[in-house]
């Protein structure tokens, strides 16, 4: 498929480029994890949000840009180019196509105008054991009281709002209502999650059943796809630079022609991965009947492609590539938590043969 950006969209994409690479590159994320911030870093969310990015995909009545989800995912790639540990997939993309699919007038009147702004962070609960399974859910809601627990929430520990997924309903919860029970968990990618517990805690009622709980999670899938398109192309230019410049046996490394057959597998797998992300951003601005296809399709993808690059990112720098001091092992490790998060490669290969009726 051929996308071309808009001439609005690509200006949005110089402009999250030229201010991730400027104001959180990876040496911030950098001083995060070394001061054991777990992905608090609240200047940078103000910064983010006063570009308005945080209110991209939400509409003009309610505080947004409207610019649709084209024009959030150019800038998560952007973002994932240089690790930005930001609640922007969290609050933006999930929180909020969570409220506007399922939640009522009133829930979005009051939560919507807030996330565009960057007042609040809003997260999406998913999933309940220590892998994706949507329709697992214990969770149990009686007389507005909702009891269960989610596990590996992204974001959970910072977040102000909570849309909980149930087998086959959502609840909307405030973090700090009586009954919720935040354990921080500590991340290998430095970015921060949460197992929330919830004992009888208030929670109100949304809009829709199973369907619109897998509409919300295409949306995420497709938002994290685009931003791990971004870390793997990072991580390819990274490295092939490299290949470049590094000399041995009196040449550079970049001139052996098995290093050269590597690099092109994966820029070629950049690209194909690139278009499939792009045509499932497009299917879901134009509301397509094949997003769930193209969800998987563009996660399974992108998950594949950048195991392979932050991998190959490792082993082609040698041994520095094996260092701390090197980001390879920075781009790896986000790559792993990426990969796992809303299902992995073999649950999306699986989930798209499913749908086309294999």
């Amino acid at each position: 498929m051929t996308f071309t950006l808009s001439e609005e969209q690509q200006l949005l994409k110089d402009s999250a480029r030229d201010f991730f690479r400027e104001q959180a590159p990876v040496t911030r994320l950098r001083k995060q994890r070394d001061a054991k911030q777990n992905g608090r870093d609240p200047d940078l969310w103000r910064d983010i949000a006063a570009m308005g990015w945080a209110g991209i995909i939400i509409p003009e009545e309610f505080g947004g840009a409207g610019l649709g989800y084209v024009g959030l995912g150019v800038v998560l790639e952007q973002g994932g180019r240089t690790l930005a540990a930001s609640p922007l997939h969290s609050s933006a993309l999930a929180g909020a196509s969570a409220l506007l699919l399922a939640g009522t007038d009133a829930q979005k009147q009051e939560w919507l105008p807030k996330i565009a702004s960057g007042e609040l962070i809003a997260t999406f609960a998913v999933d309940e054991g220590a892998h994706h399974a949507p329709r697992k859910s214990k969770l149990k809601f009686e007389g507005g009281k909702l009891s269960g627990e989610k596990r590996y929430v992204a974001d959970g520990h910072v977040a102000d709002v909570i849309i909980v997924a149930g087998a086959d309903a959502l609840y909307l919860v405030k973090k700090d209502a009586a009954g919720v029970a935040c354990r921080e968990l500590i991340t290998a990618d430095s970015r921060g999650a949460a197992d929330i517990t919830f004992a009888d805690a208030a929670a109100e009622k949304m809009n829709g059943g199973a369907e619109v709980i897998d509409a919300i999670l295409d949306r995420a899938r497709i938002g994290l796809a685009a931003e791990m398109v971004g870390t793997a192309t990072e991580a390819f230019e990274i490295t092939s630079e490299y290949l470049k410049t590094r000399r041995q046996f009196g040449q550079v490394i970049g001139g052996f022609q098995a290093l050269q057959h590597r690099a092109a597998k994966l820029f070629t797998d950049l690209e194909l991965t690139r278009s499939c992300v792009m045509a499932a951003l497009d299917a879901l601005d134009r509301n397509a009947n094949n997003v769930a296809e193209s969800a998987s399709l563009a996660k399974a993808r992108a998950s594949d492609t950048l195991h392979l690059a932050s991998n190959e990112m490792v082993q082609l720098h040698g041994g520095i590539g094996m260092t701390d001091e090197h980001d390879s092992g920075l781009y790896l490790k986000r790559a792993r938590t990426a990969e796992a998060l809303y299902g992995g490669a073999s649950f999306h290969r699986d989930r798209y043969a499913t749908l086309l009726g294999f």
